[in-house]
């Protein structure tokens, strides 16, 4: 899919860091687009990034990986429209 390698490009030129929140949606709508469902553990307690990023993806388990590149490049979209590319 074409245009969710050109997503994962542009959400890169983005001109101001998007939210935490943003940041997250990204990363788990990446990660089931690319893997699937989580498969892995759940990061230990101290590696707070980790636990948040892994349950972001947990959340979107079931999404086939085509309906989350699909999220993935329209989420890029609305990112875009937001803070503009450099």
């Amino acid at each position: 899919m074409a245009s969710f390698e050109a997503a994962a490009e542009e959400v890169k030129q983005l001109k101001t860091t998007p939210s935490d929140d943003e940041l997250l949606e990204l990363y788990a709508l990446f990660k089931q687009g690319t893997v699937g469902d989580v498969n892995t553990a759940r990061p230990g307690m101290l590696d707070f990034k980790g636990k948040y990023k892994w349950d972001a993806w947990e959340k979107k388990k079931g999404t086939t990986q085509d309906a989350a590149k699909e999220a993935y490049i329209a989420k890029v979209a609305e990112l875009v429209a937001k803070y503009g590319k450099n």
